[in-house]
């Protein structure tokens, strides 16, 4: 199957009511038509919040894909599509769950490289209206994956993706959620490809 991009999806942080308090997020995102510049860490018109957590050089671009919102759809019982869960890129014909960090992805003539699996916060919750929700999404082991940005340039829906495999070993972002082996934690350990926090990570781990 060609794997390709079915939306581009791109938002700004705004306010909105959350236990009492006002909690400023970007994860509300609309599809738009391309052609979208991608430079710095951002698509044209996206950015967020609190890029103390959100955002940054190792997760410029989230992705989501239209299977694994399939699967929420069928088994989940969550009524959900492109931009559901705040993705830039949905995309169809890949299982982002086997994609590995370095794997290099190239769009329209952006070229981006895997990161790391997400991590999901209470934002993801408010934006489903169900604060269990984030718990449920980490259950699912569905993570989507981050991005960091190598070549600027510009893409848009309906482009395909040429994916060229990481440079061996790697660790695929399924396997980061469900708990990697002390093997790919040495790998991660070792791997400047891996972001700082998973480095640190893996150092505590081998460690026990």
């Amino acid at each position: 199957m060609v794997v390709r991009v079915v939306s581009v999806n791109v938002g700004a942080p705004r306010a909105t009511q959350w236990r009492g308090r006002t909690v400023h997020s970007a994860i509300w995102k609309t599809p738009v038509d391309g052609p979208i510049r991608v430079a710095g860490v951002n698509l044209a018109g996206d950015d967020q919040a609190d890029r103390r957590v959100h955002g940054g050089v190792d997760k410029a671009v989230y992705a989501y894909s239209a299977e694994d919102y399939a699967w929420w759809a069928d088994t989940g019982g969550v009524a959900v599509g492109p931009a559901s869960f705040g993705e830039n890129l949905t995309t169809t014909g890949i299982d982002l769950r086997a994609c590995a960090v370095g794997d290099r992805w190239r769009v329209g003539t952006v070229e981006l490289e895997v990161a790391q699996p997400r991590e999901p916060c209470f934002k993801l919750g408010i934006r489903m209206g169900d604060d269990a929700f984030p718990d449920r999404f980490a259950e699912a082991r569905r993570p989507g994956a981050y991005f960091r940005i190598i070549t600027e340039g510009e893409l848009a829906a309906g482009d395909a993706v040429e994916v060229t495999p990481s440079a061996q070993p790697s660790v695929a972002l399924g396997d980061m959620v469900r708990g990697p082996s002390d093997a790919q934690w040495r790998i991660m350990r070792d791997d400047e490809r891996f972001p700082p926090l998973w480095r640190h990570r893996a150092e505590r781990a081998l460690r026990l």
